[in-house]
Order: C-alpha cells, then sequence, then structure tokens
C-alpha cells in the first residue's frame, strides 16, 4: 500500500501541476536558466526565508535558499515554483523526494501567510517535533494540494483546513494530534478526490462516514489505523456521495462489525483497490465483495474470517491480487482452489497470500492460474507431495510453504526460470536435493528449505546458475565437509546453514565472502580451528552466531564490530581484552558462555553503551568485577554465573536501572546483599545470587521488587529472619502469566537496527540443575536454602498465591508451618527440609492439587500426615527425621488416632485446620477425672472412721519401714 499510495500522491501533484499550466499558473521552470531575468516578488521572499529561519537545516540541503546577490531570485530556489506569468510563488515542496534529507523544524512561520497565491504546499517528513499546527495555513485559500504528512505536529486537530474549498488532495497522516471529535469540517471540500488521515486518532468522529459520504469527487480514501468506531448505518441515507471511490484503505481500525460492507456495496461499479486488513471482522467472508467487478486488489488480511471463499468471487474479472492471510479460514485447499480456478480471475491474479490459516490437504495443481506471481500458503495444515506440475507455473516468482507438513521437492522446480524466492521452510521435507532441482533458477535471490529432513548431495565442483541474497537451510545436511558452492556466492547478506553435520574448519575462503554480511548463523556444527592472525573488515555491523561448535584459541578484535555476538559452548581461551576496542560501541548482545576464557574483565567498559545483554557464564574469569560495568546504562541480561569473581556487588550497578536479570550465582562473591538492588533495579525480574559468601540479613528493600519473579540467594551465609514486606512482591502474589518467556526488544539508536532475544536461566528444580527458556516466564520461584535464617516462616509468604517453587530448606527455622500454607494453590514444589520446625502438617497442604515435590524430611514435626491424593503418594524418605510423624506412607501408624466408624471400619479421626493438640473434649474428660479420683480417695477417708485409722496406720508403718531400712543402709556404708 505504500508503493501504491506513493505513486498515486506523485501522480496526482504532477496532474495538478500540469493543470495550473494549462489555466495560466504555470510553474516557471525556464527560470533555472541564468539567462531569465529575475521574477522573484521580494515581500514573498522574505516569507520564504523566515520560513527557512524555522527549519533546522543541518546538511544544507537548502544551500540555494539565501540573501546573498546570487541568491536573490527566490524562483530557483530548491524546493520553491513560481508562475511563469505572475512570479508568484504558487509551489513549496520541500518533501524527502526533493531535498533527500529529514530536515528538521521548530515552528512555521507566520510570515507564509504572504504567499497567498500558493497552490501546492508539501512538507513531507519535516520533524516538527510536536509543536502546534500553524492556524495560518487555514488563510491560504488557493491551496489545491496540502501534504503534511509524517511531519510530527501536535495540539488540537487544524479543523481550519475545512476552510480551503480548493482543495482537491489532503493528506495530514502520522501526526501527533490530539483527539479529534468530529469531522464537520470535512464536507466543504466538495473538490477533494484524495484524503488520507491515517494514525489520526478518530474514534470519537462517530460522524467519519457521513462526512465522507459528502465528498463527491472523492476517489482515494485512507483512514488506516486511526481506531475509527463503526459506521452508523443512518449515514448510508446520504445520496451524494462520491461515485467514483477507486481506492479505499480502511486497515488496522478493529471495525468488528459487517455492516461496513452495506457502505462499500455502493460503491461496486468503481472500487479498483480495498483494504479492510487488521479489523477483527468476523463470520464468512460477505457475498457483497463478489459484486464488486472492478477490484484489482482486495486485502483481508489478519481478521476473523471463517470458512472459504464466496462463489460470488467468480464475478471478479479483474482481481490481481487477493490476501486472506491469518484469519481462521479450514477446509480443503483444492476446493478452495477450485472456486478461483472457476473464475474469470484466473488469468489476471498475479498475487494469492493464504498464509496462516487451518487449510488442509494437499496441493492441487495449480497451473491453470496463468498469471501468478506471488504464492504465500505457509503456516497451514498440508501434507503430501508438491505436484510435479507446479514446474509449468512459468510466471511465477514468490513462493513461500513455510510451516505445513508437505514431503518432498519435485526436480520440476528446476524448471521454474522465473522464480526469484522460495520458501519451504519448517516442513516434513525429505529425500535428497541435488542440482537437477536448481538447473534454470537463474534469477533465484532467496532459498529458504530450513527445518526439514533434506539432504544436498551436490558435487563440490558445481557452479550454481544463481546469485543468492539470502540462503537458509538449516538443518539440511551438507557435511561433513564445508559446503564449496557457497564459494561461487558473492552476494548474499544473510547467511544460516546451522545444524548442517559441518565438521571442517573454516576454508581459507570463507571469510572473504562475508563482508557484506548482514546475519550469519552457523550454530550446532562441529566447525573446528581458530580465528588466528585472522583480520576483517565488515562493510556493516552484522549479527554472527557461532555457538554449539569447536572453535578454539583467542577472539580476535575484529569480532568487535559485530552487533550481536554469540560464541557460547565453544573452546575459545585467553582473555576478553577484544571489548576494549572502540569499535565496540555498537555491540548490542555478546555471549561468550561456555567457554575456556580467563583472567579478569577489562576495566575498559565505559564505550559498550550499547550493549543490552551480556553472558560471560561457564568461563575462568576471575577477580572482581569492574565498576565500570556501571557504564553499560543499557544493559537488561548480565549473567557472570560459575566464574571465579571475589568481592563485593560493584555499587555502580545502581546506574543500570533498565537491569531485569542479574545472575552472578556460582562465584566467591561476599558482602552484604545491598540495599540498593531493590532501590534502583526496579525491573529487575531475576535475581539470581546463588552459591557466594553473601552474608548479613535480607535487606527489607528487597521488597519494592514488584516485577520480580525469580528470587535465588540459596548456598549463601545469610543470617537473620525472613522479611515480613513479602506481600509486596506483587507479581509473585498474582496466578500465572500471560507470557510463557521472558523476552527483550530494543533499539540501537547508532545504527538504527533493533533485534529481540529470549532470557534463559539456570538452577536447582526438585534436586537437579534444570535450564528452563522457552517457558521461563511461567517459573514464579524464591530459594533461599542453605543459609543461616532464623524465626518463623512470615505468614505472609502466603500471600504470594504465584508461586511455583519455595525452597527453604537447610537453614534454622522454627515455629510451625502456617495452616494458610494451602493458599499456594500453584506450588509445584515445595522444600522445608532440614530445619527445626515443629508441629503438626498443616491439612491444607493436601489442597495443593499441583505439588509434584515435598520435602519435610529432618524437622520437629508430629501428628499424623494429612490424608490426601498428594501427601500419600510422596517417598517416605521425604518425611523422613521426624520420628513422632505416623501414617501412610510412613510405615508408622497413629494407633492413637482411629476409632471405629458406624459402619465397623477403622476410621481416621479428622484434624482440625487449626491442629490443636488440646481440645475441648479433653479439657472435660480431665475435670470429671479429677473430681471422681478426688472424691473416690478423700470422701472416703472423710465419711469412713475405720478407713481413716487404717489408712493412717499404714502410714505410720510405711515411716518405721523406712526409717529401719534407711539406718541399716548408713551402717553398711561405714563398715565398708
Amino acid at each position: 500500500m505504500q508503493g501504491h499510495g506513493r505513486c498515486l500522491k506523485l501522480f496526482l501533484a504532477f496532474a495538478l501541476l500540469l493543470l495550473q499550466y494549462a489555466q495560466g499558473g504555470e510553474v516557471d521552470h525556464s527560470q533555472r536558466d541564468t539567462n531569465v531575468p529575475r521574477r522573484c516578488i521580494e515581500k514573498e521572499r522574505q516569507a520564504l526565508l523566515a520560513f527557512k529561519h524555522g527549519l533546522v537545516d543541518e546538511d544544507n540541503s537548502l544551500s540555494s535558499w539565501g540573501s546573498e546577490a546570487q541568491k536573490q531570485d527566490c524562483c530557483r530556489w530548491i524546493g520553491v515554483y513560481c508562475s511563469y506569468q505572475t512570479g508568484h510563488v504558487i509551489g513549496l515542496d520541500l518533501s524527502f523526494e526533493v531535498v533527500f534529507d529529514n530536515l528538521q523544524g521548530t515552528m512555521i512561520s507566520p510570515k507564509l501567510f504572504e504567499l497567498q497565491h500558493l497552490q501546492h504546499l508539501d512538507l513531507t517528513a519535516i520533524n516538527f517535533n510536536g509543536s502546534q499546527f500553524p492556524n495560518f495555513i487555514g488563510s491560504l485559500t488557493n491551496l489545491r494540494y496540502l501534504d503534511l504528512s509524517w511531519t510530527n505536529f501536535g495540539g488540537k486537530f487544524p479543523s481550519q483546513v475545512g476552510n480551503l474549498t480548493n482543495l482537491v488532495y489532503l493528506d495530514l497522516s502520522v501526526n501527533s494530534f490530539t483527539n479529534v471529535e468530529n469531522l464537520n469540517w470535512l464536507p466543504p471540500l466538495l473538490s477533494l478526490r484524495y484524503l488520507d488521515l491515517s494514525s489520526v486518532n478518530l474514534s470519537n468522529a462517530f460522524d467519519w462516514l457521513e462526512a465522507v459520504n459528502k465528498l463527491p469527487e472523492l476517489t482515494n480514501l485512507t483512514l488506516r489505523y486511526c481506531d475509527l468506531p463503526p459506521p452508523i448505518l443512518s449515514t448510508l441515507s446520504y445520496i451524494n456521495f462520491s461515485q467514483s471511490l477507486a481506492s479505499a484503505d480502511l486497515s488496522g481500525n478493529d471495525l468488528s462489525t459487517s455492516s461496513i460492507f452495506l457502505w462499500l456495496s455502493n460503491y461496486n461499479a468503481s472500487l479498483v483497490y480495498l483494504d479492510l486488513s487488521a479489523n477483527q471482522l468476523v463470520g464468512s467472508i460477505p457475498d457483497v465483495l463478489g459484486n464488486m467487478s472492478s477490484l484489482t486488489h482486495l486485502d483481508l488480511q489478519s481478521n476473523q474470517f471463517e470458512g472459504g471463499v464466496p462463489h460470488s468471487f467468480a464475478r471478479l474479472c479483474s482481481l490481481q491480487y487477493l490476501g486472506l492471510s491469518s484469519n481462521n479460514l479450514s477446509g480443503q485447499l483444492s476446493k478452495f482452489v477450485q472456486i478461483l480456478l472457476s473464475t474469470c480471475a484466473q488469468n489476471s491474479l498475479e498475487m494469492l497470500d493464504l498464509g496462516n490459516n487451518q487449510l488442509a490437504g494437499s496441493l492441487p495443481d495449480l497451473t491453470n492460474l496463468s498469471s501468478l506471481e506471488s504464492l504465500t500458503i505457509s503456516y497451514n495444515q498440508l501434507s503430501g507431495g508438491i505436484p510435479e506440475s507446479i514446474g509449468l507455473m512459468s510466471k511465477l516468482e514468490y513462493i513461500d510453504f513455510r510451516m505445513n507438513s508437505l514431503e518432498g521437492i519435485p526436480e520440476s522446480i528446476g524448471l521454474m526460470s522465473k522464480l526469484v524466492y522460495i520458501d519451504f521452510s519448517m516442513n516434513s521435507l525429505e529425500g535428497v536435493i541435488s542440482k537437477t532441482h536448481f538447473s534454470k533458477l537463474s534469477k533465484l535471490r532467496y532459498l529458504g528449505l530450513s527445518s526439514n529432513k533434506l539432504v544436498l548431495d551436490i558435487h563440490a565442483d558445481w557452479i550454481p546458475p544463481f546469485q543468492l541474497g539470502s540462503i537458509h537451510l538449516r538443518s539440511c545436511k551438507m557435511g561433513p565437509d564445508f559446503p564449496k558452492w557457497l564459494q561461487t556466492q558473492k552476494e548474499f547478506s544473510h547467511l544460516d546453514i546451522s545444524d548442517a553435520g559441518i565438521s571442517d574448519s573454516f576454508p581459507s575462503w570463507f571469510w572473504s565472502l562475508c563482508r557484506n554480511v548482514t546475519f550469519m548463523n552457523l550454530t550446532s556444527n562441529q566447525i573446528r580451528g581458530t580465528f588466528a592472525n585472522l583480520t576483517l573488515e565488515f562493510s556493516d555491523f552484522p549479527t554472527l552466531l557461532l555457538s554449539s561448535n569447536k572453535l578454539e584459541g583467542p577472539i580476535p578484535s575484529f569480532l568487535s564490530t559485530t552487533k550481536h555476538l554469540d560464541l557460547s559452548y565453544n573452546k575459545l581461551s585467553g582473555s576478553i581484552s577484544f571489548l576494549c576496542s572502540s569499535a565496540a560501541i555498537n555491540l548490542g548482545f555478546l555471549d561468550l558462555s561456555n567457554n575456556n576464557v580467563s583472567g579478569q574483565v577489562p576495566d575498559c567498559l565505559t564505550h559498550l553503551e550499547s550493549l543490552v545483554m551480556l553472558d560471560l557464564s561457564n568461563n575462568a574469569l576471575s577477580g572482581k568485577i569492574p565498576t565500570t560495568i556501571g557504564s553499560m546504562f543499557r544493559i537488561e541480561t548480565l549473567k557472570l554465573r560459575s566464574n571465579r569473581f571475589v568481592g563485593q556487588l560493584p555499587s555502580s550497578l545502581k546506574n543500570c536501572t533498565s537491569l531485569v536479570v542479574i545472575d552472578v550465582g556460582d562465584n566467591k562473591l561476599s558482602g552484604p546483599i545491598p540495599e540498593w538492588l531493590g532501590v534502583s533495579l526496579k525491573k529487575l525480574v531475576i535475581l539470581m545470587l546463588s552459591s557466594n559468601h553473601f552474608n548479613g540479613s535480607l535487606p527489607s528493600q528487597l521488597c519494592h521488587l514488584t516485577h520480580i519473579q525469580i528470587l535465588d540467594f540459596s548456598m549463601n551465609i545469610i543470617s537473620g529472619s525472613i522479611p515480613k514486606c513479602l506481600t509486596n512482591l506483587t507479581t509473585l502474589a498474582q496466578k500465572g502469566n500471560p507470557s510463557l518467556n521472558i523476552s527483550h526488544s530494543y533499539i540501537i539508536s547508532n545504527i538504527n537496527w533493533g533485534d529481540d532475544y529470549d532470557d534463559d536461566a539456570t538452577f536447582m528444580w526438585k534436586g537437579g540443575m534444570q535450564t528452563y527458556k522457552s517457558t521461563l516466564g511461567l517459573v514464579k520461584r524464591i530459594d533461599m536454602s542453605s543459609n543461616k535464617l532464623t524465626g518463623d516462616i512470615p505468614s505472609e509468604i502466603t500471600h504470594l498465591v504465584g508461586l511455583v517453587s519455595l525452597n527453604l530448606s537447610r537453614n534454622q527455622l522454627t515455629g510451625q508451618i502456617t495452616p494458610e500454607i494451602g493458599n499456594l494453590q500453584s506450588l509445584d514444589s515445595l522444600d522445608l527440609s532440614q530445619n527445626h520446625i515443629d508441629g503438626r502438617i498443616p491439612t491444607s497442604l493436601a489442597r495443593i492439587d499441583r505439588l509434584g515435590f515435598l520435602d519435610l524430611s529432618y524437622n520437629n514435626l508430629f501428628g499424623k500426615i494429612p490424608v490426601g491424593t498428594q501427601l500419600q503418594g510422596f517417598d517416605p524418605s521425604f518425611y523422613a527425621g521426624n520420628l513422632q510423624l505416623c501414617g501412610p506412607p510412613l510405615k508408622k501408624m497413629c494407633v492413637d488416632e482411629v476409632e471405629k466408624g458406624p459402619s465397623g471400619q477403622t476410621d481416621f479421626i479428622n484434624q482440625g485446620d487449626k491442629d490443636e493438640l488440646i481440645t475441648l473434649g479433653f479439657y472435660i474428660s480431665m475435670g470429671l477425672g479429677f473430681a471422681a479420683g478426688f472424691w473416690g480417695v478423700c470422701g472416703t477417708l472423710i465419711f469412713s472412721r475405720s478407713w481413716r485409722y487404717a489408712y493412717l496406720k499404714f502410714l505410720n508403718g510405711l515411716n518405721d519401714w523406712l526409717f529401719v531400712r534407711i539406718a541399716l543402709l548408713k551402717r553398711q556404708l561405714k563398715g565398708a
């Protein structure tokens, strides 16, 4: 649509200039000749100079504008056009196509009002940085062409343009105007043919359809991404709408209603171009579209249409482009194509896009679509083979069959001499690809066969007939030698031969081909060798992915000129001093993990201002973390795990306020956990400090980490109690996560380049080290195990209902397990082992259905293990070391807690949620027992004299006996 719109703009602008010439207001082109006397009118020249004063022209594109003697004639200035007859300025065009520079603007001088004869004004792409639209433009009533698109004007929408009743062309798209209340300024523009208000917020302009209907000359309407409200059907009563509307682009508005088709049915005879993509339209594709017999371009992508194409499409005899991708279309592709083949459009259709639907079946014979140049059926459910007849489609230039279940590539593909783009990636293609498949593809520029099970059996001396710009052969086996046919490809910028079974070393010619590369992926091969003595200058800042190979030796300095560098999982050694190169200023992503690099991190990181991701994990780096690491202000991911770093975390890290992930686990870092982690780094999602020598207590400031999902302080020397402010960890207090992964999107402004990546994390999970990436966003865990924490487990922890894993084992915690532990319904893993926790196991723990791992061993728990489907399924070892626990799965039964039920079966007494040892029944029984015992003994002695005398006689006799026994024992001891 952008190319279509640009061509239309240029055509209309040229037509208007010709019209001005025919009416006597022609543009004076002969004035450029120095022999022609000056025609510029002084008042208008001064107005233009005042206008220039409000521009920022760093490249001096308007050097012809000036007050010098040789520049007096403003009619010779770039972008200025004058009438040949009167000398008045009638045209001002400073669009990018004219000045070839992105000018900046501070304001538009009011003196431009002096150009009262101005008919053509085009300031496209001059950035006015949100300044208010100049009201006086509404007084330039002779304007017929006004283009202020992409100028970034702000403030109130300029309804004054409604005064420009001579306008034929109006483009105010892509600005920053505030919300528009209505379009009642539009109907007076009765001569308007072209209207573009794209990206202007029209959500409150409920009269938009009524206003458009009142433009009798309108031929081109573009309202892309305007947040249009659904059309009001009553507005269709207006009868003076344009009878010549040829182009309508209403894409990206979420209209979500079929009433728009009722309005469009008024233009069945005139409409040529129709774009309703990204509008959340539902249901079947309406039959009314088949009545638009003049349509050449129909785009219905990114909606929610179901079913197939209507039979009314048989009347679309002029259709050249049909875009139906990203809908919910279903059924057999063969039936879908049969409808298209039954239409007269089979001879006109040039582009067909059915990608990202639910079409099934095999790929039918498409040869009757004789004019087809582009075919996209990617991301469907197709299966079977690709028919040999595809080789007869002589005009086909673009094929995209990605992400289906197609099998095999016919050799007839090699006959399609006009093919420029071919992508069969992510299918079930098997078999051998030979040079026959490429025999006549001399125009091929893009080759995509990735993620299949293909074998490229091509002789070493084969010379391809093509020069590829993009090569995507991931998972296609072409080893063990490096493919020599690549040596003939001199123009590629994208190369992906990852997982290709290559176990060779880099040939001497390879790197010389990569000077113009922007993307290269050689991961997951067995490529050997070193970068020794290799120097190279890239023409761009490329992405180089060389991970999971067997590369050795030091890292060359020329790799610092990349923007995205992944050398992980190799055998590289030496220092990382290449980071000190000033060329690393544009490095945005660096992964050196799992190598053998050693030494200290150089204290020269201040110029790495673009670095967003740094992973130096699993190496042999030592010394302190340099303070200059705090100069990497944009960094979002910092991983230094499994090295030999010592000292404290540098306080300069608090300057890196964009940090989302910090992993410095498995080092020798020491000192207290800094308070600034929770104060300055509030975007943290993952904080892993495990397996170090951190000491002191946990600072309460950590509770400010409202986005935290993984908090790992395990295996340190941290003491004190667990903070009770954990309820402030709001992300952990919410169940689930809308994102499966933790992804980052970033832009390096120096080179105007953007990229994205997904984080991964390695940690102890259910007794073993696990690495998570694609589902990392679902992992919410707290691990404070193997420290010296004391005190109770705070009940506030049960508010963190999103927790999936909680590990507080190997500490010195006391008290009881809070009865509200059952609130943690998302728990999959709970480890409280090897503490001093006492009391009973709460019955609410048995209600956590997702619990897959539980370890309560070696505490002081007692009583019966609550009955539940989960707790009886764990191994008895997870309850070991609690000598007073009983009940399944332990062999020790709780004899004193059983009774006979009404049926005669043995029933376990239910425990209350509070697990109270002394109940009300116990007190009643104790009182009755005391009363019976007291009155049974003492009452008898009080009321029976004979019993009382006998009891006293017994006590006297017992006293005499004890006296004699003690006296004899003393004598024996003296005699000894």
